[in-house]
């Protein structure tokens, strides 16, 4: 019983830390989301969230350049680990260092460097404007599209992290079997690679979603209130973009939880579904 002592302390630090920090506070956060000032409880925070053009305006943005640089992200990320696993060892402990460090440049820093890079009196946009070259020199850093590419930075190297080891699953004899049977590169991975390959690249995009949706630092720091996304509207809402309206920023970050929940659900059970249809 002494023996067990330390841990069974542990584990009621670890239930308390939990309960103060994750479960108290999204408790809170549901319970304000259905009240309003001097009205007691209500549905009207939700109500006025879904049909407030400002609202879903946020949910479609923040949706739409999630998605986008998520496919984007898991379609580059798949061909470039295999490149960096198929080359040398080294190679690989190179690229890990290197995403490693480009994932923890992030937040304000990230967009202050995208700022001099493709701001209006950017770096590349002079030169676009010297060269002749419109659509660099044109080029509009604060927008969605400008978004995208800010969000693209820091989806890379997190997919380049969590996809190198899913590689390790693919035996080299696979392949190997499958050209002394005639088998062609393209009839490899689509009959034997990709679908061994699919379920982890079906979490890893599940993962890049949530990451999008929940970024907030460098599109606040980049463009404001320029472009309306869902973690700055619910910033917006606590800190008072004209006066504070809490109960609104917690229906808003259910709402965002429900969305990250959806998306985590649906990304185990295709991920499941791809895994049976590998095994046949």
């Amino acid at each position: 019983m002494k023996r067990r002592l330390p841990f069974h302390l542990a584990m009621i630090l670890f239930a308390l830390i939990a309960v103060a920090v994750l479960i108290f506070p999204s408790a809170n956060m549901v319970l304000m989301s259905f009240k309003s000032p001097g009205s007691g409880w209500t549905l009207a925070n939700y109500r006025e969230i879904l049909t407030g053009s400002m609202y879903t305006a946020a949910i479609k943005n923040s949706v739409g350049i999630s998605l986008f640089s998520s496919v984007v992200a898991i379609v580059f990320t798949t061909v470039t680990t295999y490149a960096i696993v198929s080359h040398s060892k080294k190679l690989r402990e190179t690229f890990v260092v290197i995403a490693n460090m480009t994932s923890n440049f992030a937040g304000i820093p990230l967009a202050f460097a995208y700022i001099i890079l493709l701001g209006s009196s950017g770096v590349l946009l002079i030169f676009g404007r010297r060269a002749g070259i419109d659509w660099l020199a044109n080029y509009n850093l604060y927008s969605p599209w400008g978004l995208c590419i800010v969000y693209l930075y820091f989806q890379l190297p997190m997919g380049i992290i969590l996809l190198l080891p899913i590689y390790d699953a693919l035996d080299k004899g696979w392949r190997e079997s499958a050209e002394l049977l005639g088998a062609s590169s393209f009839q490899f991975w689509r009959r034997i690679g990709l679908p061994v390959l699919m379920p982890s690249i079906v979490g890893v995009f599940a993962m890049m979603f949530a990451n999008a949706m929940g970024a907030y630092a460098s599109a606040e720091a980049l463009t404001g209130t320029g472009v309306n996304l869902l973690s700055i509207r619910i910033a917006n809402t606590v800190t008072g973009d004209i006066f504070a309206r809490p109960e609104i920023g917690a229906a808003l970050s259910v709402l965002l939880a429900l969305i990250l929940l959806i998306n985590m659900i649906l990304g185990d059970k295709l991920a499941k579904r791809a895994e049976k249809v590998s095994k046949g």
